[in-house]
């Protein structure tokens, strides 16, 4: 006996509900997602825009997603692995969210600056000297972390990590 499986465009507009919904509610049972992920995941199994916004719309309106839960979550995450507002705020904008006050989040854990100092402590030693090219490169793993000059500035600061003189008088 054969079964056939079923695609997107071969069944009936109820079937194809009841799909997308079930879709949905197994993606979201595992984790998460924004309404745009939710939305290209659908696309890329072959279902209408217009056929899923319908069911995602029944879903927040029952709870079951929430782009504001979402976005507690993934910001939540983010600052305890170490990524700055930069960064979050950009991967968020990648999902579909906007506006974000992550500064409130960052706050409840001691700010960017801390966070930053945590990020930077958990990966470098606390030489006070370094040369250039490794004061470039500890800065820019803080960049692309997602910090922003002026915190990474302050982060030398606060760990009063200098230029090496060779490379300090190279500069002057």
């Amino acid at each position: 006996m054969t079964t056939t499986q079923t695609t997107p465009n071969s069944s009936t507009a109820t079937e194809r509900r009841r799909q997308i919904e079930a879709v949905c509610l197994r993606l979201l049972a595992r984790r998460e997602h924004s309404r745009r992920e939710l939305f290209d995941k659908l696309a890329l199994r072959g279902y209408e825009r217009s056929e899923v916004e319908v069911v995602i719309d029944e879903l927040v309106g029952q709870n079951w997603q929430s782009d504001e839960r979402y976005t507690e979550i993934y910001v939540r995450d983010r600052i305890a692995k170490g990524y700055g507002p930069l960064r979050i705020a950009y991967e968020l904008q990648q999902r579909g969210i906007e506006g974000v006050d992550l500064d409130a989040q960052a706050d409840e854990q001691g700010g960017w600056l801390n966070l930053a100092l945590d990020a930077y402590q958990g990966k470098y030693d606390d030489a006070k000297a370094l040369a250039l090219s490794e004061w470039a490169k500890r800065s820019r793993f803080l960049q692309q972390r997602g910090f922003n000059g002026e915190t990474i500035k302050q982060v030398f600061g606060e760990l009063k990590i200098k230029l090496a003189k060779a490379d300090a008088k190279k500069i002057s």
